[in-house]
């Protein structure tokens, strides 16, 4: 995998005008924060050497590179999935590319379910832990050019971004809450049982992917900054049923708020 790794950054250094410092990953009904990207180059996944392709509809597929609010970034517009048929390595092979670019740090979005009864559908949580119920990217030979065989994760989402994220917050009048990110494998969304369970072992939010790249970013030392829009709720008298429309909708609804926050993020960094 480190040869992949090497030749698929190489091919996208010959691309890019500049490097990138932070790479940030777009969730569902998330991709229009590219927008905001200013001398923009796009690099579709078909074209990249090694890279899979999102068959995920609100997922584009391209790699934009540029600045966002003066910062030098690239992003993700659409990720990859377990459920979609891809391995962990797959899915979390951006991120080793990220690395080797030279990227300093990590921003991961996503659209989740609420489980915490004091959410409503819109607010966003800044994720401050997460339980992994994904096989975990980590699974088989250790290369200890790209990580440790036993990486802490005490620490998997980074404290000063969390405050420097509420900071903002308060000055912008963007509520704010913390919470715990619980991934699962999906597809399919949960059942009543599944969301009292999910809560019961500590889980304020639910989805189905940003687990297994935090954890490969971690292991190759890259702090990370994670939010979650609350798109539905699973909570005892607020499930509904809910479909991927459903989430893409009101994931863009709240996805100024999220665009004005990691803005402002990478303006003070």
């Amino acid at each position: 995998m480190y040869n992949k790794i090497k030749s698929t950054a190489a091919f996208l250094k010959d691309k890019i005008s500049a490097q990138p410092e932070t790479a940030i990953i777009l969730g569902t009904g998330l991709g229009r924060l590219v927008e905001h990207i200013t001398g923009a180059q796009a690099v579709d996944y078909g074209e990249i050497p090694d890279f899979p392709v999102s068959t995920v509809e609100g997922h584009c597929g391209r790699l934009i590179f540029g600045q966002l609010n003066g910062a030098k970034v690239v992003a993700m517009q659409g990720r990859f999935h377990h459920y979609e048929g891809y391995d962990m390595q797959q899915v979390t092979f951006p991120v080793r590319v990220f690395k080797e670019l030279g990227v300093k740090r990590l921003f991961v979005s996503n659209a989740s379910g609420g489980l915490n009864p004091d959410f409503e559908i819109g607010d966003l949580m800044i994720i401050s832990d997460h339980i992994n119920l994904m096989p975990n990217p980590l699974i088989g030979p250790n290369d200890q050019r790209l990580g440790v065989r036993f990486p802490d994760m005490s620490k998997p989402y980074d404290h000063d971004f969390m405050e420097l994220a509420e900071s903002i917050g308060r000055e912008r009048g963007i509520v704010l809450k913390r919470g715990v990110y619980v991934g699962t494998t999906g597809p399919t969304f949960e059942t009543p049982a599944e969301y009292r369970f999910f809560r019961i072992i500590g889980g304020d939010a639910v989805g189905m992917s940003t687990v297994p790249e935090v954890i490969v970013a971690r292991h190759g030392g890259l702090p990370t900054f994670g939010i979650s829009i609350i798109t539905d709720l699973g909570f005892e008298g607020k499930i509904q049923e809910v479909s991927h429309a459903d989430v893409q909708i009101e994931g863009a609804k709240a996805e100024a708020k999220m665009t004005t926050l990691i803005s402002e993020m990478l303006a003070r960094l």
